[in-house]
Parts: C-alpha cells; structure tokens; sequence
C-alpha cells in the first residue's frame, strides 16, 4: 500500500521539489495549491504520473481527504508576495495550519510545518539555535509573515499537547535553486535575474548584512528526513547551510559567474530587513545526520543554468 501524502503549496518552488522526491520514492501524492505564487510549470512533468494528483484548493478554507502524511508549506514566501496582500497572508498561515491540522487530527495522520527563520526576526544571537526565541517586530510591514508563521508554530504543539497529534517543525533558511519565481524579490534571483538582462544590481543598505543559502535539494533532503524522526522528535531544527556571505560578496559571485557587465548599485535597506542570519545546525547534524553538501558556487550555477534558459526560453 503506497503512503498517501498531501504536499500543500505543492506547485511552489520547494513544494514542485519536494512533490518530485516523494513520488521517487513510492508516495502517492496530492498537490494543493491556489496558485498565487506556484505555477503549474513547475508540475506540468508530474501530471501523467498516476500516483500524483493535483487539487486547485486555498488552505484559508477547508477541505476533507484521507491522507497519511500532510507537509504543509502554503504560503507565500518572499516579502513581495507576502507583502502585496498581508491579511491573506496572515490567514494562510494561521487559518492554513488550523485546517491542515484538523484532517490530520481526524487521519491520525502525521504532519510537518514548514516554517521560517524569519520568526527570529533581527536576531540579538548569531548564529540563531532553536532555543533562540526571536527579535521581532509584530505591527511591522514583515509581521505578516513572521508571525503568521510564529502563529502557526504554536498551533501545532497547540494541537500536539492537546490531541496527541504527531507534528514536526522545520524552520527554514534562506533557500535557492531551479524553479524560483524570477519575480519573487529574493536576492538570489534579483541578481541572476539582473546579471543575465546586464541590468544594475541592486544592493540595499550597504551590502553587509549576511545571510546563508542553502541550495534547494539539500533542503528537500533534511525535510524529509524530518519527516520520518521518531514521535517523539518534533522539532522545530533549524534546516540552513551554515556558510555566511554579505550580499555584496553575492553579488560580486553572480557578476562573475554570469559573465555579466552590471554594475552594482546602492539602494535604501528595507523596514525590519535583518542584518544577520545564519543557522545554528547542531541539532540538525545530531538527529538527522544531516547538513548541506551543496556548495554556493555549485548551487548557484545550476540556478544560473535554469533562469537562462528561462530567459530565453
């Protein structure tokens, strides 16, 4: 009997990856998604496979299904997206994590959380662990987002402590790789994007701020290696690579990589915009035996690949 899982936000960038990997490994799958920010492109291959089945579906509103397994990671992601409508993006977070948790309070099924670092907000402690319990501004123009996701955390264990339910929590860092929206106003793509039309690139503040990105099948891997932990694990475990860069030395690496003529130029940061973040991945190694084996050069090269041919398809 093949497991029935449902991977909400299933034709986004990560979703689209993670959709892929489940169904090589013997899943029967069920995509959700609205479509606001995932594209059916990035399924289109999926669609003849039998075992996989795409539901045109909000998780704001509920909906009934037999599933084993829900990995839940609707929502929009980038602050473009998540910006553009705020109290949307609020309920798909909080309404979202309330209907995904009640079909797998009635399935008994087992339920993952795709949250964030951003619900560390400007982190005082770098790198961030776990226990780290955030610096973040709640009536910001971001806090729809990181406390949407802070919201839906507490919902989760909420659920756990309450109903016994099996949960687990990853949050997130700073990922990349094929299948990014060119549009989304996440950094990496900004630049590739930028660099291939040989516009400006576009630094805010002055380019020192840090970040750390971890390319997009490592990241699959230390979901799904969450996942299948014991019950008794539920996270939240930090899922990032560890290596740090200021945005002024990624762009400098994407100008080189591409080959391109841009220039790069200075804008104001962003309201809330972190200055630092970087995972603390102890827990991570220790109880998944995982950490990342994609280097940013390699990572950024096969990105590099994809929006060109993007481009100029």
């Amino acid at each position: 009997m093949k497991k029935r899982v449902l991977v909400t936000g299933g034709a986004g960038f990560l979703g689209s990856h993670l959709c892929e990997r489940l169904l090589k490994e013997g899943c029967e799958v069920l995509c959700m998604d609205n479509f606001f920010t995932g594209n059916k492109a990035n399924i289109i291959h999926l669609l003849d496979n039998p075992y996989f089945e795409l539901i045109r579906h909000d998780v704001q509103q509920p909906i009934l299904m037999e599933v084993d397994e829900i990995y839940n990671l609707a929502c929009p992601a980038s602050p473009v997206h998540y910006q553009f409508d705020p109290v949307a993006t609020t309920r798909t977070s909080v309404l979202g994590a309330i209907n995904m948790l009640d079909i797998a309070r009635k399935c008994k099924a087992k339920i993952l959380q795709a949250s964030t670092s951003e619900v560390y907000g400007d982190p005082e402690v770098h790198p961030q662990p776990e226990s780290y319990r955030g610096s973040v501004n709640p009536i910001g123009p971001r806090a729809c987002y990181d406390e949407g996701k802070r919201c839906a955390e507490t919902l989760f264990f909420d659920y756990k402590r309450e109903f016994d339910l099996e949960i687990k929590v990853v949050r997130i860092f700073n990922t990349y790789g094929p299948r990014m929206h060119p549009d989304d106003g996440r950094v990496v793509s900004n630049f590739i994007v930028q660099a291939l039309k040989g516009r400006d690139i576009t630094v805010f503040g002055n380019g020192l701020q840090t970040r750390s990105f971890c390319y997009v099948d490592d990241l699959i891997e230390g979901i799904v290696r969450t996942m299948n932990t014991d019950r008794e694990f539920t996270g939240p475990v930090n899922l990032g690579n560890p290596e740090e860069y200021t945005m002024l030395e990624l762009a400098k690496k994407i100008v080189e990589l591409t080959g391109s003529k841009s220039s790069i130029v200075f804008r104001p940061l962003p309201e809330d915009d972190p200055m630092q973040r970087k995972p603390d991945i102890t827990l991570a190694k220790k109880v998944l035996g995982w950490e990342p084996t994609i280097g940013l050069q390699a990572g950024l090269e096969k990105t590099i690949d994809y929006f060109g041919e993007r481009l100029n398809g």
